[in-house]
């Protein structure tokens, strides 16, 4: 990655760089979401008075490379909040060049911030690339997530 890579936090006029990003990210997981959800999705990215909710791009000069999305929320474990890492995502051709790994510790970085040191994501089991790197970056658990069955 060139040294030109920035990351901010989501604003209002980013709307036309986010969604191709967040589209890509939902696709890699085989989902689609109806505008509705982008829109409200992104209303509260963007809005920075929405404090439990926080999301940055990431750009390569001019070009969106990367998005982090973040969600605080309280425990049941710790007097303090935590930090849900819920959405990553890079482009193909920023893969392997540092902007995961810089997404994910500028909510490290937030987390610290605000206090609430702990930081946890879920991914699939056979995202072998991704999971490189969150295995030099983290801790893994041998916790499985289970869903309401619904329909």
């Amino acid at each position: 990655m060139s040294t030109n890579l920035e990351i901010r936090m989501i604003r209002q006029e980013d709307r036309a760089h986010w969604a191709p990003l967040w589209r890509d990210y939902l696709a890699f997981y085989k989902t689609e979401l109806p505008d509705s959800t982008y829109d409200a999705t992104f209303a509260r990215y963007a809005d920075p008075t929405v404090t439990d909710m926080r999301g940055w791009i990431a750009w390569n000069g001019e070009t969106p490379v990367g998005l982090v999305h973040a969600i605080a929320h309280a425990h049941g474990w710790r007097p303090e909040p935590v930090t849900y890492l819920q959405d990553l995502f890079t482009t193909p051709a920023a893969r392997g060049q540092g902007v995961a790994r810089a997404l994910i510790e500028t909510v490290y970085a937030d987390a610290d911030a605000e206090g609430r040191p702990a930081v946890y994501w879920l991914t699939q089991s056979g995202n072998d690339k991704a999971r490189a790197l969150y295995d030099k970056i983290a801790t893994a658990t041998d916790f499985m997530v289970y869903r309401r069955a619904t329909g």
